[in-house]
């Protein structure tokens, strides 16, 4: 399948999954933006949380978008820069991911 997704909308997905995860886990109340950081120093979410993030964010896409992606491959998680440090990054990378027909 051949998903067209704007940066905007990706960044939608991720910030409403940041949100909910945010709120899962008490913490308090955080604008979550692009610059929101998500791996590393001052990261909002712990690393149980970054992973629950990536599949909140594979199944937001597929259900409400149809598109099925592999956030968390081989190549993702080898990257110099990690594609999950920020809101925005990881927005980008669910757009590079799309177009490099890793999904389905």
């Amino acid at each position: 399948m051949t998903a067209q997704l704007d940066r905007k909308t990706a960044l939608e997905v991720v910030s409403g999954c940041v949100r909910e995860a945010l709120e899962l886990a008490g913490a308090p109340s955080t604008d979550v933006t692009e610059a929101t950081v998500l791996v590393g120093p001052g990261a909002v979410l712990d690393s149980i949380g970054v992973v629950s993030l990536i599949v909140d964010v594979e199944q937001r896409l597929e259900m409400d978008h149809s598109v099925s992606v592999t956030l968390a491959s081989d190549k993702a998680m080898s990257q110099r820069n990690s594609p999950f440090r920020t809101a925005g990054v990881l927005a980008d990378h669910v757009l590079a991911v799309l177009a490099e027909g890793s999904a389905s």
